[in-house]
C-alpha cells in the first residue's frame, strides 16, 4: 500500500477524486434508473450507498492523519447526523491504525521544538514509541532528575490538513446523499468536530487543560492526573508524568471485584462531576486513556478533547433529567425545548422523544443497577428509539449534545465492562439538582453536592 501524502495539495487532490467518483456514480444511478422498477431502483440505490460509503471510508483510511480523525469522529455521530445503519456499520470499522514515524524525524521535531538535543533534555528516550495515533505519537522517556515520563509528539504538517479534510469529507457524504438532516444542523456538528479537532493539536491547549483537571481533581484520592512538565513542553511537543497502572481489559481480568466496583463508582461519578459541578468534560472516553491500579484508582489520560459547556445550558439540561427521572413528560418535554432539541409541536414526535427519554432514563430509576448485568440490555431498544426521531424535522441535534453524549456512552460502555453497580440515578439527582443552584448563584461555582450517596 502506498504512503499516506504528506502535503496538504496531495492530501485535498487524493480527497478530491474520491468526491468526484462519488458524484459521478450518482449521475450514472439516475440515468440507470429511469428505466427501472422502483423496487429494483432502491436496492440499486441502496446498494450504491454502502458502495460509496465503503469508497469513503477506504481513502480515509489511507490518508491517515486529520481524515482518519475526522472519520473516527463521525463515527462517534454516525446516529446523530442519520446516516443509514450499512454506512454506521462501515464507519465503526475504522481503526487507528498508523505506522510508526521514524525515530530520526521525532528526534528532529523534539529537539527542533525543544531548542536543544534529545541528550540535554532528557536522561533517556525510548527508540520505539509506546503508540502512533493519526495526530499524534507519544514515547517513553525519563528526565535527568530521574522522573518517569511521556513525550507525545505530535505529526508534522497535521495542523494544516484538518481543514481542508473535513470540507471534502463532507462534500463526499453530502454528494453520496448519505447525509439526510437538514443542512444548517449539519454543518453544525461539522464545526464542532473541526473545533475540538482544532484544539487537540494544540498542546499548549492540551497543557492548560490538564491544569484545569490537576486544579478540579488532583486532590481525589480515587484519580490521578499527570503533571505537565512545562520546561520540556511546546506547542507540538508534550511531556507528561507516566502514570502507573493497567489497562482496562487487564485489570478486569487481574482485580478483585472490590476494586473493580471502586474503579466504576469513580469513572460514572467523574462524568457527573465533569458535566453538572465543573461544566469541563474530558470528551475521549476511548478505553485507551483510561489505566486502572491495583486499588482501583483511575489514572485519566490525553486531555486534548475537553467540551465546556455554559452554566445556563446545563442547568436546562439538569432539569430535563430531572423530569425524566421523575417521570415527568410535560417538565422533561419543556427540558427539551429550552435544550434547543425540540423545536416542533408535532404530536408523534413528542411520543417518540419520550418514549426515548424513557429508556434512556431506565437505569437511573428503581436504585442499584449494574453495567453489563443480565438486565442490561439498554442499547438495542435505546438505537431502535432513536430511528423516529431521526426521521423528525421537529427534532434537532444540538451540537452541544455531540461531545456530551459522546463522552456518556463511552463512560457506559467502560462500567459494562467493569460490571459497575451503584445507585446512578442518586448520583445524577444530586448533582443535577446541585448544577441548578450553581447556575442561580446559590451554591459557589464548582463545588460539590452536600448529599452524595456514599461509596459502599
Amino acid at each position: 500500500m502506498s504512503k499516506p501524502p504528506k502535503s496538504r495539495l496531495a492530501r485535498v487532490a487524493r480527497l478530491g477524486a474520491m468526491t468526484g467518483r462519488v458524484g459521478a456514480s450518482y449521475v450514472g444511478r439516475r440515468l440507470k434508473g429511469v428505466v427501472e422498477g422502483t423496487e429494483l431502483r432502491e436496492r440499486a440505490l441502496k446498494r450504491l450507498h454502502l458502495e460509496n460509503a465503503e469508497q469513503i471510508m477506504e481513502t480515509v483510511g489511507r490518508l491517515k492523519g486529520a481524515a482518519m480523525k475526522v472519520g473516527q469522529s463521525l463515527a462517534v455521530v454516525a446516529s446523530t447526523l442519520d446516516l443509514p445503519d450499512d454506512v454506521q456499520a462501515v464507519l465503526g470499522k475504522l481503526h487507528d491504525s498508523v505506522e510508526p514515524m521514524p525515530f530520526d524525524v521525532i528526534q528532529q521535531d523534539v529537539e527542533s521544538s525543544l531548542e536543544r538535543s534529545l541528550d540535554d533534555a532528557f536522561a533517556w528516550f525510548s527508540v520505539e514509541p509506546l503508540g502512533t495515533a493519526s495526530l499524534a505519537q507519544a514515547h517513553a522517556a525519563r528526565l535527568h532528575d530521574g522522573t518517569e515520563v511521556v513525550v507525545k509528539v505530535l505529526h508534522r504538517g497535521i495542523e494544516t490538513s484538518v481543514g481542508a479534510d473535513i470540507a471534502a469529507l463532507k462534500t463526499a457524504l453530502v454528494g453520496a446523499r448519505l447525509l439526510r438532516r437538514p443542512k444548517d444542523e449539519t454543518d453544525a456538528i461539522f464545526d464542532e468536530i473541526r473545533d475540538r479537532l482544532n484544539e487537540e493539536l494544540d498542546y499548549l491547549q492540551e497543557a492548560s487543560n490538564i491544569a484545569q483537571f490537576g486544579r478540579m481533581f488532583g486532590d481525589d484520592p480515587h484519580l490521578r492526573i499527570p503533571a505537565v512538565h512545562p520546561s520540556h513542553s511546546t506547542d507540538r511537543v508534550l511531556t507528561l508524568d507516566h502514570l502507573p497502572g493497567l489497562p482496562i481489559h487487564r485489570f478486569v481480568q487481574e482485580a478483585s471485584p472490590e476494586a473493580r466496583q471502586r474503579a466504576g463508582r469513580t469513572i460514572g461519578e467523574l462524568y457527573y462531576r465533569m458535566v453538572f459541578q465543573h461544566r469541563t468534560l474530558h470528551a475521549d472516553p476511548h478505553p485507551g486513556n483510561y489505566l486502572f491500579e491495583p486499588d482501583g484508582r483511575v489514572g485519566l489520560l490525553d486531555y486534548g478533547c475537553v467540551k465546556r459547556f455554559d452554566p445556563y445550558w446545563v442547568a436546562d439540561y439538569a432539569r430535563t433529567a430531572l423530569a425524566a427521572l421523575d417521570g415527568d413528560r410535560d417538565g422533561c418535554m419543556q427540558g427539551c425545548r429550552e435544550c434547543g432539541v425540540l423545536v416542533g409541536d408535532d404530536q408523534r414526535t413528542r411520543d417518540a422523544l419520550w418514549a426515548y427519554c424513557e429508556i434512556l432514563i431506565g437505569p437511573f430509576r428503581g436504585g442499584r443497577y449494574r453495567a453489563g448485568g443480565p438486565s442490561d440490555n439498554l442499547t438495542g431498544p435505546l438505537m431502535d428509539s432513536l430511528r423516529p426521531l431521526m426521521a423528525s424535522r421537529s427534532i434537532r441535534f444540538e451540537r452541544t449534545l455531540v461531545y456530551l453524549h459522546r463522552a456518556l456512552a463511552g463512560n457506559y460502555a467502560l462500567l459494562k465492562e467493569l460490571e459497575a453497580e451503584e445507585d446512578w440515578g442518586g448520583l445524577l439527582r444530586a448533582y443535577a439538582e446541585h448544577s441548578t443552584r450553581i447556575a442561580l448563584g446559590q451554591a459557589p461555582e464548582g463545588s460539590p453536592p452536600e448529599l452524595i450517596p456514599p461509596r459502599t
